[in-house]
């Protein structure tokens, strides 16, 4: 019986050992770096330098995919990774909204703790914007025209974060938007082709019509620094919550080593020349906070959001 055992449990450990020298050698084949939106905004140039740098690294082709959602938001994206397996071959470029609201929605799949996440590295300049002839130029005169005149708004998804806190605001302001609108990218040509009247987005898709728009409040704790003269949603509506964020993402279970040596070259192209002049020319905050801390504002994050759900009676 013993020698018996000796032998089983002599197996298990060179089973272990044959299983850490193969995420040793991670990367061997090509990875994917999955973004759930359009090419162009923030999260898409950053999490394309990552790659970069992976490949320079590792000598193995890393390339970003990217796979908006037809206006639904980023539930396609988020599943390619959760349906991957847990090798890191398959990294999810995410927002604040795939690990906090699709649990709270109940999407299949989606669950709280699907992903596990690598790193967080942006804080996005978020603004609510307006054609340049719109008869408002801030939150307040937004809601003293809305309460008589026809609103459209534009979003990426009415069950994101963004989406949600702007609902949130007009209902502590007295005012609802007449509709509302979900699309995969917004930009300035939302605005000038008449789609919305007004849009959430952040700064860097209306960064060419900055001086043909108006900007009339910034989803952030404070000011943006490309646009100090908008007040903040919170200057108007204080205590909702204003960080919004992309982070790095796999799929739960994936090996630490194999984490480790995504963070290790995610740190380094985030603290780069090129993405701190990024962080500089578009007013967000780029920067590297590591799984653990990352993982206690995700959870500060869910439990925020449960509040919001149910003060718009969604829970």
């Amino acid at each position: 019986m013993f020698k018996f055992l000796n032998k089983v449990a002599l197996a298990l450990v060179a089973s272990a050992m044959l299983v850490g020298s193969a995420f040793a050698e991670y990367p061997e084949k090509p990875v994917q770096f999955i973004v759930p939106w359009p090419p162009g905004d923030l999260e898409d140039v950053l999490t394309r330098l990552i790659a970069e740098e992976f490949q320079e690294e590792y000598d193995v082709p890393a390339a970003v995919v990217n796979k908006p959602g037809g206006g639904a938001g980023p539930v396609p994206g988020a599943f390619e990774v959760a349906n991957a397996p847990a090798d890191g071959y398959t990294v999810g470029s995410f927002v604040i909204g795939v690990p906090t609201i699709f649990p709270l929605v109940g999407i299949e799949g989606l669950e709280y703790g699907t992903f596990e996440p690598v790193g967080i590295f942006i804080t996005y300049p978020f603004v609510l914007a307006a054609r340049g002839d719109a008869p408002y130029s801030n939150l307040e005169e937004l809601a003293a025209y809305a309460k008589h005149n026809k609103v459209a708004l534009g979003h990426f998804g009415y069950g994101l974060v963004p989406t949600r806190i702007t609902f949130v605001a007009a209902m502590e302001l007295g005012f609802e938007f007449s509709s509302q609108a979900a699309f995969d990218n917004i930009d300035c040509n939302t605005l000038a082709s008449g789609d919305a009247d007004v849009v959430n987005t952040t700064i860097q898709l209306v960064m060419p019509c900055l001086d043909k728009i108006k900007l009339l409040a910034s989803i952030t704790e404070e000011r943006i620094s490309i646009a100090s003269n908008t007040p903040t949603l919170t200057e108007s509506v204080p205590g909702l919550p204003t960080t919004l964020w992309n982070g790095l993402f796999v799929k739960k279970g994936t090996p630490q080593i194999v984490r480790d040596k995504i963070e290790r070259v995610a740190t380094r192209a985030l603290l780069s020349t090129k993405a701190q002049k990024i962080a500089r020319d578009s007013g967000a905050l780029i920067y590297w906070k590591g799984a653990e801390e990352s993982d206690k504002q995700i959870y500060a994050d869910f439990k925020a959001m449960e509040t919001i759900f149910k003060r718009m009676g969604d829970l």
